[in-house]
């Protein structure tokens, strides 16, 4: 064999060799780029889980302060004790037995006195005279003893006097005992004599049934 054919072969397997060696050179090359792929997207997958994980929890945590704080929105406030009926009184105006303690809930109804004339109905004008007092501070706000008796249609009075006179007779006093709702309610009366969700007594008498 000719020294330029022992050449040539040498120079085809130095280039095999040369070949190969950078075949395997891609290969390792591809296979690290492969892992660092995989690596990275396991990586932004498992962020994307943590993220999506708090975002549930807070929002969960949010729900459920929303619901546990919702029935504290609707508070009824506490009803106001009865006390006794304060001095000084207006000019010829007499005591009211008020029940001091806990106020009634319901419309309470007493005669004093029986009257011997006529029955009050329903929707009736009336003469009569009556004092008032706030249930909390025994204070009366509004009288018509030492002045003239008062001339009333029932239908345009509070609702504790269209149900409460009803029935009594012309000459009786009756006591009333009435609740919020059935007097001047959350608001009370204009001039602030009578605050709101107050209870009120009245004394009334009935004078003349028109």
């Amino acid at each position: 064999m000719s020294s330029a054919n022992r050449e040539r072969r040498q120079r085809n397997r130095a280039a095999r060799s040369a070949a190969v060696e950078e075949s395997m050179r891609r290969a390792r090359r591809q296979r690290i780029t492969f892992a660092i792929v995989g690596l990275a997207l396991a990586l932004v997958v498992g962020i994307a889980l943590v993220a999506r994980a708090t975002s549930d929890s807070g929002s969960s945590a949010a729900s459920t302060t929303s619901t546990t704080a919702a029935p504290t929105s609707t508070t009824v406030p506490a009803p106001k004790r009865c006390v006794a009926m304060q001095k000084p009184l207006p000019k010829d105006t007499p005591l009211v037995p008020v029940v001091v303690g806990k106020p009634p809930t319901k419309l309470v109804k007493r005669d004093l006195q029986v009257g011997e004339g006529a029955v009050v109905k329903p929707g009736d004008s009336l003469t009569v005279n009556y004092v008032g007092v706030v249930c909390s501070t025994g204070t009366v706000f509004g009288s018509s003893y030492g002045g003239e008796p008062q001339q009333i249609a029932l239908k345009q009075t509070i609702p504790g006097w269209q149900r409460g006179i009803p029935g009594m007779r012309v000459g009786g006093e009756r006591l009333l005992g009435i609740p919020p709702a059935l007097g001047y309610g959350a608001t009370g009366t204009p001039d602030g004599s009578v605050g709101p969700d107050e209870t009120l007594w009245f004394l009334v008498q009935v004078v003349k049934d028109s």
